[in-house]
């Protein structure tokens, strides 16, 4: 795959970057962690050459320095709020979130649990957690937050939240999904640091919108794609044009609490530090773009793919009209349509002429591999080994999986796990291929391509079953499938 960014440059600017952030501020620097610090796929999607674990990476190489703080708001683990790409509740992400930082030698301080008012879920998560030794603090809701500023910073507002004791230079605040209350985590340390006579500051890591692109530049439209369901606008920010005379860009929720923000930072430290929305933040990725024709097709796919999603979606009963009215709008702004992705046409072609579900892949240098439903396996099954046949120059009739092998798995899955159908997944797939590679040498050669299959392009005519969905993003695979069932049953497993 072509590459449109320079991920070790980004890893040495940004930890340099931080690191100036610390010396301003007198050696103590609290970063509110947007987005996603592990398997941000999001901004390997769109930025080729981005690797997911970037930001963690990099992180790391401050690892002596810094030390996290994880916040979790105390409703989000009342109403069980499950993150959407994980299938796991907040609650059981951070204790995931805790095991993958220490894996990677990163100091975890503690855990705040915001908007406390003691419910009984967040109770118990709590003494979970110091019954693992973790420590644990109470953040608790402030009348008028956050336009009530003498009440906020004061002992009867960010007064009362338990002070978080803090050891490192550099203090990352995160959190397992948005409204976890990371930015007045970090406010409420800078007021009882000052309180303490500790002089500290604090700044933003957002990867998008990138702040020195253009508004429309089709990267920072696809992060307006990504959070149509937030209804995230991404926008000129005024206060940078006003203070330094140039363009940049921010989006709509930080720029309407700037002002707000500004006036705290007076109150807390005595004058702002910062002139604009943008000055707070410290994202050096837009530095790091070294083929911009590049990421700008990647981007376009993006949005593409979030229609889809979208659509899928509505179709599930999960969201209504509006995404997908507004990935519509993106979708001309960035003047794309479906037809930019092949897969599309081709996929749909080959379900037209077989009368059934298929599913195809555009592979590295555009080679476009078609897979129909067949009586052994499904279409997301068939097109995987199709492709790996053309990755490792396989004749297209050669067997790499003897028929005479998968029968007995389909008696299995039918007559004793109550499968609806014998069809092989995606997953069933790629065992049995494994298996048959103990003796078969030409089944090795097309597992040893599997790795070639990251980053390729791939379309279904029906959605995926949520087995070989997530084989395919597993795999790699850039998956969007058409909004509707392969049967009419009311019920879709």
């Amino acid at each position: 795959m072509k590459v449109g960014f320079d991920n070790k440059k980004y890893l040495e600017t940004q930890s340099a970057h931080i690191k100036e952030r610390i010396s301003q501020f007198g050696g103590k620097l609290y970063l509110e962690f947007g987005g996603k610090l592990f398997d941000d796929y999001h901004a390997a999607r769109v930025l080729p050459g981005f690797e997911p674990d970037s930001k963690i990476r990099m992180l790391t190489q401050l690892a002596d320095q810094a030390e996290v703080v994880i916040a979790i708001n105390a409703a989000d683990i009342e109403k069980n709020k499950v993150r959407g790409d994980l299938g796991i509740t907040y609650d059981v992400d951070v204790l995931r979130l805790i095991d993958a930082f220490r894996s990677m030698d990163l100091y975890v301080g503690g855990v705040v649990i915001t908007r406390w008012a003691g419910q009984a879920q967040a109770v118990s998560f709590q003494r979970r957690l110091e019954g693992l030794g973790i420590k644990v603090y109470r953040h608790y809701p402030i009348e008028g937050y956050p336009h009530n500023i003498p009440l906020i910073v004061s002992d009867e507002g960010y007064g009362k939240n338990d002070y978080i004791e803090t050891t490192r230079p550099l203090v990352v605040v995160t959190a397992p999904g948005p409204g976890s209350g990371k930015m007045a985590v970090c406010l409420s340390q800078l007021y009882h640091e000052y309180k303490r006579g500790v002089k500290a500051g604090y700044a933003k890591f957002e990867t998008f919108p990138i702040w020195n692109l253009p508004l429309d530049h089709p990267v920072n439209l696809a992060y307006e794609a990504a959070t149509a369901d937030l209804n995230d606008v991404n926008m000129i920010d005024p206060f940078h044009l006003a203070a330094y005379g140039k363009t940049t860009v921010n989006y709509n929720r930080d720029v309407e609490v700037f002002p707000v923000l500004s006036a705290m930072f007076e109150t807390i430290m005595g004058e702002s530090p910062y002139r604009s929305p943008t000055d707070m933040g410290v994202n050096m990725v837009g530095n790091c773009i070294v083929d911009d024709d590049v990421v700008c097709a990647a981007a376009r796919q993006e949005i593409i793919r979030r229609y889809y999603d979208a659509l899928c979606e509505r179709r599930r009963g999960r969201c209504g009209d509006e995404p997908v009215y507004k990935l519509e709008l993106l979708m001309k702004k960035a003047e794309v349509d479906a037809s930019l992705r092949k897969v599309v046409a081709t996929a749909q072609d080959k379900a037209r002429r077989t009368e059934r579900p298929a599913t195809a892949i555009e592979l590295p240098g555009g080679r476009l591999i078609r897979g129909k439903t067949s009586e052994l396996m499904n279409p997301a099954a068939g097109v995987l080994l199709n492709a790996l046949k053309v990755l490792a120059d396989i004749p297209k009739k050669t067997h790499l999986i003897s028929p005479d092998a998968i029968k007995p798995i389909q008696k299995i899955k039918v007559k004793h796990l109550g499968a609806p159908n014998p069809r092989l997944t995606a997953e069933e797939v790629l065992i049995a291929l494994a298996i048959s590679a103990t003796e078969n040498p030409t089944a090795t050669q097309a597992l040893a391509r599997l790795a070639d299959l990251r980053g390729c392009q791939a379309h279904s005519t029906v959605i995926l079953p949520h087995a070989d969905m997530d084989i395919y993003k597993k795999l790699g695979l850039q998956v969007t499938c058409e909004p509707q069932y392969e049967t009419g049953d009311l019920y879709q497993g």
